[in-house]
């Protein structure tokens, strides 16, 4: 089983104090968002969790315990960093502070897994496709030596985005082909590995890989195992990226993002974070009467071993 901490909430930046108690316990609890008395439980442990998957635009909350994590498990980390400022990111780190963050964690955790996030792309009068260009440029040229790869996408305009940024100007096809061959070109300059996240479009022919985010030969080449290749049958359009289980919650992400598609909106988010017991088994809340908690399948994608880890 592959286990995501982050693509519900930041889990790394908010509750890296609950993730350290989860994994010193040993299993964690994560309700299901359609049915909420529906409580899974996942057990924690290596043999039969075959990789952590991380995704945060601030890993320095969890710098000085992430060993406790990678010396046991398979692990990827996925880290945001993006051009935008606090009008659109209120409370993720500054660029220069966040690059800085990624090479301590490149030093700590090897560069064979950890991908840089810019995504999602998407342009207004301030953010214009220039911008999106220089700042790319910019942060390229500063981790190239620390990185795996780089995955962007291009924003989805769903209603709630709608109304959170009607300042957004809308992309059409060409458009995006347009930006996609530039940021193609630049990471060519520094030899970066780049590629999609959930689009139907196809830039191959501009030297961008069409994958997924989470596959099976990402984490392979990341940890030195071989994995099945078992693409989710719940994912999206255009989303290629095998399965996995999620033990974070929506609505309880504090960044402010205004393009997040996890939070209903930011004072919802800003509510539960403070209301949250780091340890509660839940990310969010405590164990209810009329919660009913079954033990999750937890099947192992693993093809053939690594050789076993000196701890």
């Amino acid at each position: 089983m592959i286990l995501n901490t982050g693509s519900r909430t930041d889990t790394v930046q908010y509750y890296t104090q609950w993730l350290i108690n989860r994994f010193n316990e040993g299993f964690v609890y994560s309700r299901n968002p359609l049915f909420p008395n529906k409580v899974t439980r996942y057990e924690l442990n290596p043999k039969i969790v075959d990789c952590i998957i991380f995704c945060s635009k601030n890993y320095e909350p969890i710098l000085p315990y992430i060993k406790l994590i990678t010396d046991k498990f398979n692990t990827y980390f996925h880290y945001t960093i993006t051009a935008y400022e606090n009008d659109i990111e209120p409370n993720v780190p500054s660029i220069d502070k966040s690059i800085e963050t990624l090479i301590k964690l490149s030093a700590i955790v090897g560069k064979k897994r950890i991908a840089w996030r810019y995504d999602p792309i998407l342009l207004t009068k301030k953010y214009t496709d220039i911008m999106h260009f220089q700042m790319f440029d910019y942060i390229a040229e500063n981790i190239y030596p620390y990185i795996d790869r780089c995955i962007f996408s291009f924003v989805e305009m769903y209603k709630k985005l709608q109304v959170n940024m009607p300042e957004i100007i809308l992309l059409n096809d060409l458009k995006k082909y347009e930006i996609a061959k530039n940021i193609a070109i630049i990471a060519k300059k520094y030899n970066i590995t780049i590629q999609t996240c959930a689009t139907n479009i196809d830039y191959s022919n501009i030297g961008i890989l069409n994958s997924g985010c989470i596959t099976s030969d990402i984490l392979s080449k990341a940890n030195d195992i071989k994995y099945k290749n078992i693409k989710h049958y719940g994912n999206r359009p255009g989303c290629n990226c095998m399965e996995t289980r999620n033990i974070g919650d929506y609505d309880t992400c504090p960044n402010g993002c205004k393009y997040c598609y996890a939070n209903k909106n930011p004072q919802i988010a800003l509510k539960n974070y403070k209301n949250h017991n780091p340890n509660s088994p839940f990310i969010l809340g405590n164990l209810k009467d009329t919660d009913e908690i079954s033990y999750s399948n937890q099947k192992s994608f693993i093809i053939k071993k690594y050789q076993q880890r000196l701890f």
